[in-house]
């Protein structure tokens, strides 16, 4: 009933309740990233969605975040490494969660919810396994299961695991406990960075299914 019915308008109250009271700090952070990356604050990507039950693709969005990296490039033009990018600035946005925040306005059109698997890259619906694309059978959220519980410290494994589980066992209370989770993450800094990388390794599948399978 939940998950069917109210899920989306508590997102819908939520978010817009979120945007009116965090509106100062949205505008301050805006007008830092603007100066800290030399630009453009904001980082738009393309995001997987949630599976059209019509066309059964996935629905592709635009992910609103706030940039943790500059667009420093090597003398070939090529961009640097992630951990050269990643500056002091960005690297507090991303400790403190606080890049995630203009996402507020993915949740109030309805491409995203509050609690969800975590969006990831278009260039990764290839290759899941019809088990691990389950995890898009609902909005992708703010923060999630796996989120409140390792975030990028987790194996690709364990992260889909929890997505699925999620997804099969969606309720009110379960939603609020992965709420409370990821403040006290976000608190303790838990998980920010996986072992070798200052984000998280490229995703590189389990058995990848055939073009006509793959949302575009």
């Amino acid at each position: 009933m939940y998950a069917k019915f109210f899920k989306r308008l508590f997102d819908f109250l939520l978010s817009l309740i979120a945007l009116l009271v965090l509106s100062p700090i949205l505008l301050i952070l805006m007008l830092i990233g603007a100066i800290a990356m030399r630009g453009n604050p904001f980082f738009v990507q393309s995001r997987p969605g949630k599976i059209n039950r019509r066309t059964g693709k996935e629905k592709i969005f635009k992910l609103l975040k706030f940039r943790t990296m500059s667009n420093k490039k090597d003398k070939d033009g090529n961009l640097l490494p992630d951990e050269v990018r990643l500056n002091g600035y960005g690297k507090f946005l991303r400790s403190t969660s606080l890049d995630e925040l203009p996402e507020l306005l993915n949740i109030l059109v309805g491409d995203m919810s509050i609690v969800g698997p975590r969006p990831l890259l278009v260039k990764y619906l290839p290759l899941y396994t019809e088990e691990q694309r389950k995890r898009h059978l609902v909005r992708p959220g703010l923060t999630g299961y796996a989120q409140a519980h390792g975030r990028n410290a987790l194996s690709w494994e364990e992260r889909f695991d929890m997505d699925v589980k999620y997804v099969q066992h969606i309720t009110l209370l379960g939603d609020i406990k992965i709420l409370f989770a990821t403040v006290m993450a976000v608190l303790k800094r838990d998980g920010i960075s996986s072992e070798s990388s200052v984000t998280m390794e490229e995703f590189t599948g389990g058995t990848p299914r055939t073009e006509e399978e793959v949302a575009v």
